[in-house]
Parts: structure tokens; sequence; C-alpha cells
């Protein structure tokens, strides 16, 4: 028999944060204090609680004996959602988490990043190695982050109401309809400024801290994000058997082996 839900993974109220341009970035936290925590960033077109709560990730972290930070990144969920492509730079992302644990006075996290999540997580531990321990990235490529959306179809999607006919953007486009609040606007926004500057993860400088790297067995990334790994120091792969990249997150195999992961030493 499944045991009932902690209380703790009722959704809270946001506590915000204010991002260096002004932006509020909505917050969650779970747990005892004095344990250790665990940042959750979700991925494109989702949130904290589409990702992490409603997948049962938050009950199962608190069962182990972890605080859990969930972080709405900008354009998403709670946080605001600034329409110009320019506010949604890798190096603005970053900065967001940095903030978010600053504010919370955490000198070091776990971390467990999905998609978009995972990718900027990738750059939080290379540019932040002291500030994270350990890493779990899903679904994570090796080349640039959503470049597989096509920005001009969901655009005129958007403004013209003309159908999509290219079926990785209309997924793109069906999940970001699916969460509640989300602006496809703003998200495509989101996907063109992460065009910009230096957006892909560099394999030749990767992170250095434990990192397991997660893909599910359909998801077209998956020799992508196995060859990711392969590259990292310390790092380790799992195949998530069954699941694609829009169904990973809500993977009992993922879950199970990202706590434990977490837990080691």
């Amino acid at each position: 028999m499944t045991p009932p839900p902690l209380p703790h993974t009722e959704m809270p109220s946001p506590q915000f944060v204010m991002s260096l341009e002004g932006h509020r970035i909505a917050t969650y936290s779970w747990g005892e204090d004095a344990a250790p925590a665990v940042l959750c960033v979700h991925g494109f077109a989702s949130s904290c609680l589409d990702n992490w709560v409603s997948t049962g990730w938050v009950r199962d972290l608190i069962r182990a004996g972890f605080r859990v930070l969930g972080v709405d990144q900008r354009g998403h969920g709670a946080s605001d959602k600034p329409h110009d492509h320019q506010d949604y730079s890798m190096h603005a992302l970053v900065e967001d988490l940095l903030i978010v644990l600053d504010t919370y006075m955490l000198d070091d996290v776990r971390y467990v990043g999905y998609s978009l999540g995972g990718r900027v997580g990738w750059q939080l531990l290379v540019d932040a190695p002291d500030r994270v321990t350990r890493g779990i990235l899903g679904g994570i490529p090796d080349g640039r982050p959503l470049a597989r959306l096509k920005i001009d179809e969901a655009r005129a999607f958007v403004e013209r109401g003309i159908p999509i006919e290219d079926p990785v953007t209309q997924n793109y486009v069906t999940l970001a309809e699916r969460v509640r609040g989300n602006d496809l606007g703003v998200l495509i926004a989101l996907a063109e400024g992460m065009r910009f500057g230096d957006a892909d993860p560099d394999p030749a400088n990767p992170p250095q801290q434990p990192v397991l790297f997660a893909t599910g067995s359909d998801d077209t990334i998956l020799e992508r994000s196995r060859r990711l790994a392969s590259l990292t120091p310390r790092g380790e792969f799992i195949e998530i058997p069954g699941r694609h990249h829009f169904n990973t997150p809500g993977s009992r195999v993922f879950r199970e082996a990202a706590v434990a992961y977490l837990g080691a030493e």
C-alpha cells in the first residue's frame, strides 16, 4: 500500500527573491532547515509544481531526510515573465539561482535539474563549484538548448493562429499550454534568448563534482546525453526505460535513482 503524502508536499505560497534586473523569482521550501538541502530546478514550459511536486520528487526527497528548495525560473510559474529575449541569457538564469542560495543563506546544496533546469544546472556546477556538491542533470543535450523548437512556427501560431507543422515544436507548445499560467509569447522569447551567446554546454569544461545524467530511452537526445556524461570526469549515466523527453520527470525509476545518488557520499 502506498503511504499517504506527507503534509510537506503541499504547495506553499511562493517566497519571492529579486533578480539583479528587478524580476521577482518565486521560491518554495519544504523540510527541516538543518537538513542537507537539494535545489530543484524545472524544465522549459514547466514549473516547480509541475516538475517536482506533482510527480512525487519533493515527497521522496523529504522522506530521505533532505530539505527541498524549489524555484520557478524566470518566465515560468509564479515568477515574473519578461517578454524581452535579452532577459533570458544563461548568465541571468544561473545568477538567479545564486541569488536564491544567498537569500536562503545556503553555502552549498545538492542539485536536481531537468531539461532547461539540467542545462542551467550544468553551468551552475561549472561557474560556482563551491556552491554545489553533486548534481542530477536530466534530459540535458550536448547541443544548443531548445534548438529543436522552430521559433518562427511557434510565433506564427501565437500571433496569427497559423497551425504548427513541426511535430517537435507542437510538442513543446502542447506542453506549454497544459501548465496553468504559461505565456507562450514569453516562452518563445526564452527559447530565442537561449540561442544567443555562450549557451551550449562545453564538454571541454565539464563539472568536476559527481554528476548523474539521466535521459529517457525514447528521447532523441539519448546518445548525445550519454556522450556528455562520458566526457564529465565524475559523470555517471542512467537510461530511463520507456520514457521520452516530456514524461521522464514522472518516472519512478528516475526519482529513486536520483534520491539514492543524492544521498551517497
